[in-house]
């Protein structure tokens, strides 16, 4: 009897985390899916940026229109190439995924914003990121006359 009712509450623990996280994973999951990638960057990212800009990068993910999508995969390459890998190998290789997403656009001075907004415990140098802003925006520059393709 003990047995039934302690299996019983476990798979009521089980279901209502399930059902209590459902939301996050499916945002995380919409982002990852449309990159190519695993969730683990995504959560990873979100994890590091403490739990109030955390919840704040989670419910702007959740917003259903393809502009919200191109903003956080903006977030995320600037958190994967300022803060974890600032290599030219990683860049080009973020770059890639986000063409390939179709999510490869110019970074703005508001997505600048955004990304040290939700980095704000981090206490992120916006000159580097700026900086990064203007190196990234270089890929989109014509050269000579012709498109940078990769």
């Amino acid at each position: 009897m003990v047995w039934i009712m302690l299996a019983t509450l476990a798979v009521v623990f089980v279901v209502g985390f399930r059902v209590m996280t459902s939301g996050p994973r499916r945002a995380i999951r919409r982002l990852s899916e449309r990159l190519g990638i695993t969730p683990v960057p995504v959560e990873s990212m979100i994890d590091q940026f403490g739990k109030s800009a955390g919840n704040e990068f989670i419910r702007y993910l959740e917003r259903p229109d393809e502009a919200h999508l191109q903003n956080a995969a903006q977030v995320l390459l600037i958190w994967q190439v300022c803060i974890v890998d600032s290599s030219e190998n990683n860049l080009l290789s973020w770059y890639r995924l986000l063409r390939k997403a179709r999510l490869a656009a110019p970074i703005t001075d508001a997505q600048i914003r955004m990304a040290l907004g939700f980095m704000r415990d981090m206490e992120p140098d916006p000159y580097e990121f700026n900086a990064f802003q203007l190196r990234y925006n270089q890929l989109f520059l014509p050269e000579e006359g012709v498109f940078f393709l990769h």
